[in-house]
């Protein structure tokens, strides 16, 4: 006789335990096991390794779709790259590394669960540094931390964003924030901005949430929620984006009286 409790996928940790090997679906992302390591990640909020290696001028497309070809099939296009001499080993570490990390932090945040979990799947790039699944797990949770310290609004993150005027009391921009600046045009979201210029999309959510603490970016104002209908209960109230400008004036009057 069945319990009637619905089967739960399993979690990292929990396959790190029983040491397996395979894909683990989440929400927003992929991990890839060997042995109860994390030893590749995908979303599709992050940009993938080809994006960083290409975008940068390391490989160029051809280049990478070559290698691709003749080795994705057999689980070996990280190899490949290295015995052709197109990439050294450090340079594909670092790479793999920065997207691995990158995809896990959506893959294991907020609102992504398991989904399910596919032993035994291997990812085409091939092994090339495992990683223990409490590492990833704690990094994640130290990005979330990070980003929650420079602009306690996560709902950034996910919305397109707008460059606004800020006032003269704003610090100015960085060249890697000019260029965020520049596609923050109220369509693209900020991952959308990290695959756009090539760069870990952590790395621009960083920026994006700088920007918006010093009033350089915004995100469009939300639009006014429809009435309450009679019988259906109350309705979640719908909050605009603080006026960073307002803020900051009201702070600098109230120190200046203390």
């Amino acid at each position: 006789m069945r319990s009637g409790r619905a089967h739960r996928p399993p979690g990292l940790a929990e396959l790190a335990t029983e040491r397996a090997s395979g894909a683990l679906l989440c929400d927003a992302g992929t991990l890839y096991l060997t042995e109860g390591r994390v030893v590749h990640a995908e979303s599709p909020l992050a940009p993938g390794i080809d994006v960083l290696l290409t975008a940068c001028g390391r490989l160029s497309v051809d280049s990478w779709r070559d290698a691709v070809d003749r080795r994705a099939a057999l689980g070996g296009v990280g190899r490949f790259l290295v015995d052709s001499g197109r990439l050294s080993d450090a340079e594909l570490e670092i790479c793999h590394l920065g997207t691995l990390f990158d995809a896990a932090y959506f893959a294991l945040g907020p609102g992504s669960a398991p989904r399910g979990f596919y032993r035994g799947a291997a990812h085409w790039l091939g092994p090339v540094r495992p990683v223990g699944a409490d590492t990833v797990e704690r990094e994640t949770r130290r990005r979330h931390e990070l980003l929650a310290g420079l602009w306690p609004y996560p709902q950034v993150d996910q919305e397109p964003v707008v460059a606004r005027h800020p006032d003269a009391y704003a610090p100015p921009v960085t060249r890697r924030q000019r260029a965020v600046l520049a596609l923050a045009d109220g369509v693209r979201i900020p991952t959308g901005i990290a695959r756009e210029l090539g760069r870990p999309a952590f790395h621009t959510l960083i920026d994006i949430r700088r920007l918006a603490a010093a009033g350089h970016v915004a995100t469009p104002r939300p639009r006014t929620p429809e009435p309450p209908v009679p019988g259906r209960g109350p309705v979640a109230a719908v909050f605009a984006e603080p006026d960073v400008t307002l803020l900051r004036r009201l702070r600098d009057a109230l120190e200046a009286h203390l």
